[in-house]
């Protein structure tokens, strides 16, 4: 199996994008994309789904390639529509990735006891004084 940067030159060649276009198309400079190539660099998460995104292939492949197993066989349905949606940008889909990335980075890991979820939405629609 090749490394990961010789895939993603592979994948970037086929598309027939050069090295320069593919860079600003997936938001990142061009000698951090020739470094990622020559595997002289490792890319962050983020850059990895932007690779992915402009390559359109899945991050899982990219991360298969790179010999990191996906942390669950179930992609996020939030990440999942944001993908999806022909109607963003790869720089919006980009900054919309990191920004949900972020909140559940954040977000209190659940504990082993389950209490029923408290639903903040519905005590803000019962609400008529305008508060």
């Amino acid at each position: 199996m090749p490394s990961l940067g010789e895939f993603i030159r592979r994948q970037r060649e086929l598309s027939e994008m050069s090295m320069r276009e593919f860079a600003r198309v997936a938001g990142i400079s061009n000698p951090y994309l020739s470094q990622i190539e020559r595997g002289l660099r490792a890319p962050s998460e983020q850059v990895m789904q932007a690779i992915a995104d402009t390559l359109k292939v899945s991050a899982d492949t990219l991360y298969e390639h790179a010999g990191v197993a996906p942390e669950s066989d179930a992609e996020s349905a939030v990440l999942q529509a944001i993908r999806e949606d022909a109607r963003l940008t790869g720089r919006q889909r980009q900054a919309l990735t990191q920004v949900y990335e972020a909140f559940i980075a954040t977000a209190p890991q659940p504990t082993r006891s389950r209490r029923a979820p408290v639903d903040d939405d519905a005590d803000a629609g019962a609400r008529t004084d305008g508060a």
